[in-house]
């Protein structure tokens, strides 16, 4: 057999034995991601000590015909007990039939036919994996606590703008048979996948919203676009999380490029506080405006009312004038003259009433005006 799959005591119960990245060969393809186990018990070992203890066992202390089957029938048993195995809660079964991958089981007690025809592994599939790209030995470069990996997190953005990005990528197997014989080197696959999809995403982003808000749609296009390529690969694999830890331009220029972003932040200052003045002054002379436009519609409207009235008046006189030309023409005659006198500060007597026998001196203006004070 090419490798330990079984755990478990003896008696035929095997345990699951977890996945682990890096491992010694355990897996078909020599990537050490297979469940590790004790070897198979020595079948011609236990038929010879079968034979011993059911030798002391008979009377005579010799083996008959009988003795033969009853020890067969005992080694069977032991042979097909073998294949129980148990898979824990935090793990997935793999069968493999004569070292081809057959099916996946469920956590509990399962069976597969008994080794050399069929065997088992049991790699974990609940460990949350992590992997740090740009950055090793720590996920947070600026504290000292990592060692810079510029051929990783060193990107072009689509404005061809050079950006210095360091991210970590969570996943977990999902489907145990396809992470163990579909790829050889499930970390190296996941680093290459994650730092190509990255690329890709960054290529096609300004350099600017990168660095601001655009952080969280960044991850998760980057998320989607490592699950979409894992699942062409048949990985087994899940995508958990993606995060960006750290997004800045190149060390080198990084004062200049912190100067122009602070040219831009005044430029775009400037630019909302002449918004800010212009949405005071339009709406204001807007309204002065359509205020004066009011007014002169206002004056036209009265102006022509008036006209209007006017006309109406003098239509209405002359009809009545029509009906009786004397009496209106002296009736106009006098309403007029009291328009024209009514505020001048003279009497008139008229000779022909008798007016001639008043005395000249008489203070008739004073007379008035006190009468009209009264």
């Amino acid at each position: 057999m090419p490798w330990n799959n079984q755990s478990g005591g003896s008696g035929g119960g095997n345990g699951g034995g977890g996945w682990k990245s890096g491992g010694g060969g355990g897996g078909p393809w020599g990537g050490g991601q297979g469940g590790q186990g004790p070897t198979p018990p020595d079948l011609e070992e236990m038929l010879k000590r079968g034979q011993e203890r059911l030798k002391s066992a008979l009377p005579g202390g010799s083996i008959g015909g009988k003795g033969i089957i009853i020890l067969a029938a005992v080694l069977v048993l032991v042979w097909l007990g073998s294949g129980f195995y148990r898979v824990q809660t935090d793990q997935q079964g793999v069968v493999l039939r004569f070292g081809e991958f057959v099916k996946t089981t469920t956590p509990g007690l399962n069976y597969h036919l008994p080794y050399p025809i069929e065997t088992a592994l049991t790699p974990s599939v609940t460990n949350v994996n992590r992997l740090d790209i740009g950055v090793r030995g720590g996920s947070d470069r600026n504290s000292g606590a990592g060692r810079d990996v510029p051929e990783e997190s060193l990107m072009l953005t689509g404005d061809e703008n050079i950006v210095d990005v360091d991210f970590t990528v969570f996943w977990v197997i999902r489907d145990a048979g396809d992470f163990l014989f579909n790829i050889q080197n499930p970390v190296g696959t996941v680093k290459a996948v994650a730092e190509s999809a990255m690329r890709e995403v960054v290529g096609r982003a300004n350099i600017t919203p990168l660095l601001t808000s655009d952080r969280p749609i960044t991850e998760a296009e980057v998320q989607e676009l490592m699950q979409t390529t894992l699942d062409g690969y048949g990985a087994g694999i899940l995508i958990t999380q993606v995060t960006l830890q750290k997004v800045d331009p190149p060390s080198q220029v990084i004062d200049s490029f912190r100067d122009v972003q602070a040219a831009k932040a005044d430029q775009e200052r400037a630019r909302n506080e002449a918004q800010a003045y212009a949405n005071q002054v339009v709406p204001e002379a807007r309204g002065a405006a359509a205020r004066v436009v009011q007014e002169a519609e206002a004056y036209r409207e009265r102006s022509v009312a008036e006209a209007q009235g006017q006309a109406d008046r003098f239509l209405a006189i002359y009809e009545e004038y029509a009906k009786a030309p004397e009496v209106t023409r002296q009736r106009m005659f006098l309403e007029t003259m009291e328009r024209v006198f009514g505020g001048m500060d003279k009497i008139i007597i008229d000779d022909d009433a008798g007016g001639s026998g008043v005395v000249p001196y008489l203070s008739l203006n004073e007379l008035n005006r006190n009468r009209g004070d009264q």
